[in-house]
């Protein structure tokens, strides 16, 4: 088909994710090569967000992982893990829990994050049925916090307007402050800023009711909001208040495992071991679909002798745990989690550059996942609504592409500018990324900060 007529025919038959229904001159990318992506008029793109933060690995590995594929859908196309299982899965699982975080030692399986997380509370409900507490069945979560869609990730989710037209929630889930310090008035002080959101936390937890509170979930950096990264001591005080209360603390690693912060776990930059973990994205690096929900053996002991009421045809699939596998060997073998490491530092000190820009606010993120948050006239300036939608739906998504870079521009309230480049990507592909998004927020700020 000529452009025109996949636009078209999108326009007629595909329904697109989060997106309006009818796009005026909708983007269609036909192939990829190591960190760039190319449309089908052969223009070259940048993915400066590894496609939705999970093509950590770019576009330049799909002969290895064909033949892998292939080799794996000879021996066994399919096969579920509903009372069998198969090598790819098994060998997953002990590869997965032995790269995680002392005491994640079980795997469940599933297609992507909102089925992990959903099957992660179904999990944690069944521990406190088996060890005699019933009444756990609510959670504490974080505001603006992004969890899934599906109706009981849904429940998770803190923001209002993915949720109100859906009728009540499933689970009950309070929801606390997030980590945005530059938000914050004590943002500055981050000691603090830690003990506040801690105290806000337990007192969450005491007003729901302790002996009814089942979950702290958190991402070790937040993603809706911006990635939003924590304050010293705050995942230790959250470990800290879910041993008090005998509460299980999971951790939401479906953007930021599998290497986005330079470690397999994000959690393992703080130095805690969560509970329960959820993955999906970059499990597989995007080649295949797949997630899965890790889980202590305090978790998953007291159901032995139990049915787990839970279960997904496809979870585990063969082929994709075979790809997941392969993505570990690569990972390992092409250095590319010292690649994050090395050059985290450099990313951050070009994209730091861009405050003295007028409309650049803060920059923040871990490893190579990264926000700008964009003002208004001065450093805490806020665009209004009408603004952020001129600027984040308007005017953003179009200059950029201009500039041969794919971002994502966001709004929770605030308007908020991502990147997350491939993890195969070097300092001049970083250079290319900073240099980018320069001219575009040198032009909208021209257009913008000032209005």
């Amino acid at each position: 088909m000529t452009l025109d007529e996949l636009q078209r025919t999108a326009a007629d038959h595909l329904l697109l994710h989060f997106s309006k229904q009818r796009l005026d001159d909708l983007l269609v990318l036909e192939r990829g090569e190591g960190p760039y992506v190319f449309d089908t008029r052969g223009r070259r793109y940048v993915d400066a967000l590894s496609s939705l933060f999970c093509a950590q690995l770019g576009y330049s590995y799909g002969a290895e992982m064909g033949a892998v594929v292939t080799e794996q859908l000879t021996r066994l196309p399919f096969n579920t893990n509903w009372a069998t299982a198969h090598p790819p899965a098994i060998e997953l699982a002990e590869r997965l829990t032995g790269l995680a975080p002392p005491g994640l030692t079980r795997a469940f399986f599933t297609n992507g994050g909102s089925e992990a997380v959903e099957a992660a509370w179904k999990l944690v409900r069944e521990h406190y049925l088996a060890i005699g507490q019933p009444r756990r069945t609510k959670a504490i979560a974080r505001d603006i916090a992004y969890h899934g869609v599906t109706l009981g990730a849904l429940a998770f989710t803190g923001v209002a307007r993915f949720k109100d037209d859906f009728g009540q929630p499933p689970i009950d889930v309070t929801h606390v402050s997030n980590t945005n310090a530059f938000r914050a008035p004590d943002g500055a002080d981050p000691a603090a800023f830690c003990a506040r959101l801690l105290a806000e936390v337990e007192a969450a937890v005491v007003a729901a009711g302790p002996d009814e509170v089942a979950l702290i979930i958190a991402e070790p950096v937040q993603n809706a909001g911006g990635c939003l990264t924590p304050p010293p001591g705050y995942w230790r005080g959250l470990r800290e208040i879910a041993d008090r209360y005998g509460i299980l603390l999971l951790a939401d690693e479906v953007i930021t495992g599998c290497g986005r912060l330079g470690e397999w776990f994000g959690s393992a930059r703080e130095g805690v071991t969560p509970d329960l973990v959820t993955l999906a994205k970059g499990i597989t690096a995007a080649y295949l679909p797949m997630g899965a929900v890790l889980a202590t053996d305090r978790v998953v002991q007291p159901l032995d002798g139990r049915v787990f009421r839970h279960g997904i045809t496809f979870g585990g699939h063969p082929a994709s745990a075979a790809v997941a596998l392969r993505t570990i060997d690569i990972v390992a073998r092409d250095g590319v989690l010292e690649n994050v490491r090395a050059l985290e530092p450099y990313l951050r000190d070009r994209l730091g550059e861009l405050l003295d820009l007028p409309i650049v606010g803060d920059v923040r993120g871990a490893g190579f996942f990264w926000a700008i948050e964009l003002v208004k006239d001065d450093a805490n300036g806020r665009f209004d609504q009408a603004e952020r939608d001129a600027l984040l739906r308007g005017y953003l998504p179009g200059r950029l592409l201009e500039a041969g870079l794919i971002a994502r521009a966001d709004d929770r309230g605030d308007a908020v500018l991502q990147i997350a480049p491939p993890l195969i990507s070097d300092h001049a592909v970083l250079d290319e990324i900073v240099g980018g998004l320069r001219d575009v927020l040198t032009d909208a700020g021209k257009r913008f900060a000032a209005a």
